[in-house]
C-alpha cells in the first residue's frame, strides 16, 4: 500500500492518502496535547504504544461485532484504515464522574465528587471544533443542525453504550476500571454489505480514556499530561503490559 498525500495533520495523529481511494494511513504522534492545544509536549514513544493498545482494543471490538474502520496495523505508528465522512460530534460514555462532568455540574442540585460512580452510564455529546473549545451539545443540536440523521444518532447512542458494556470487560479483566472514554463515528467512502449506517473511527487509546488502577488508584491516561503529574508513557506501557501486548523496536 503506497502512502500519498498528506490529507490532515490533528494533535496525535496525522491521515495520509494511499493509492486505494477508499483507504487511507493513520500516522500516530509522540504529541500530547491538552486544553485544546494551549498545553503541548512531544512525549517519545507514546505514538507507538497508542497505535498498538488501540489495534488490540480495535481488534477486540471487531471481534465482539463492532464495525470500525481499521483494517491492520502496518507497523509500529500506522494503521491501515478504511476512508470516512467523519461526523463532527464527539460522543463520550461516562460510568463515573470526572474531568468536565465535575467541573459543569458537581454543586447543591447534583452532590458529585471526583470518582462518584453513576447510577447508569451517561452519554453526552461534544461538537468536533476547536475554535470554540469542544463545546456540549444535545441531541436536538445534532439532528437539527443536520450533523447526523435521526436513525445515525440512535446508532451512534446504542452503539457507545455496547462499546462500554465490551470496554468494561476487558478493562477490567486487567485489573482496570473504565471511568470513561471518548468516541468517533464516520460514514464509510465504500460500503460493505454488512456495514451499519456509521462505523467507529479514530482510536481508542488511554489518550481518549480515563483509567484508574482498580487496587490503587492510579491513573492510567492523559490525565497524567493534564495534570503534569508525571510517567506518562510509563502508564501507557503498563496497560499495554496487561494486555500482552508486544511494542515493536522504533
Amino acid at each position: 500500500m503506497a502512502k500519498r498525500d498528506k490529507l490532515y495533520e490533528g494533535k496525535a495523529k496525522t491521515i495520509f492518502a494511499t493509492d486505494n481511494a477508499h483507504q487511507l494511513i493513520q500516522y500516530f504522534k509522540d504529541d500530547a496535547t491538552a486544553y485544546n492545544a494551549q498545553k503541548h509536549e512531544v512525549i517519545m514513544g507514546k505514538g507507538v504504544l497508542n497505535n498498538a493498545i488501540s489495534y488490540h482494543i480495535m481488534s477486540a471490538l471487531g471481534a465482539a461485532g463492532i464495525k470500525h474502520h481499521l483494517i491492520k496495523k502496518i507497523d509500529h505508528r500506522e494503521q491501515l484504515i478504511r476512508k470516512c465522512d467523519i461526523i463532527p460530534v464527539e460522543v463520550v460514555v461516562r460510568n463515573i464522574a470526572a474531568g468536565s462532568m465535575v467541573a459543569r455540574l458537581a454543586g447543591k442540585h447534583i452532590p458529585i465528587d471526583l470518582g462518584t460512580c453513576l447510577k447508569t452510564p451517561m452519554v453526552e455529546y461534544y461538537l468536533k471544533e476547536d475554535a470554540l473549545k469542544d463545546p456540549l451539545i444535545t441531541a436536538e443540536h445534532i439532528t437539527g443542525f443536520d450533523l447526523a440523521s435521526e436513525d445515525e444518532l440512535k446508532q451512534m447512542r446504542l452503539t457507545s453504550l455496547a462499546i462500554n458494556r465490551i470496554l468494561g470487560d476487558l478493562f477490567n479483566g486487567i485489573g482496570i476500571t473504565l471511568v470513561d472514554f471518548k468516541l468517533e463515528f464516520g460514514r464509510p467512502s465504500q460500503r460493505q454489505e454488512d456495514d451499519p449506517l456509521l462505523i467507529l473511527a479514530d482510536e481508542i487509546s488511554p489518550d481518549n480514556c480515563r483509567l484508574w488502577d482498580k487496587a490503587t488508584g492510579d491513573i492510567k491516561d492523559k490525565d497524567r499530561f493534564r495534570k503534569s503529574m508525571g510517567g506518562l508513557v510509563e502508564a501507557y506501557q503498563d496497560i499495554a503490559n496487561r494486555f500482552g501486548i508486544t511494542i515493536a523496536a522504533t
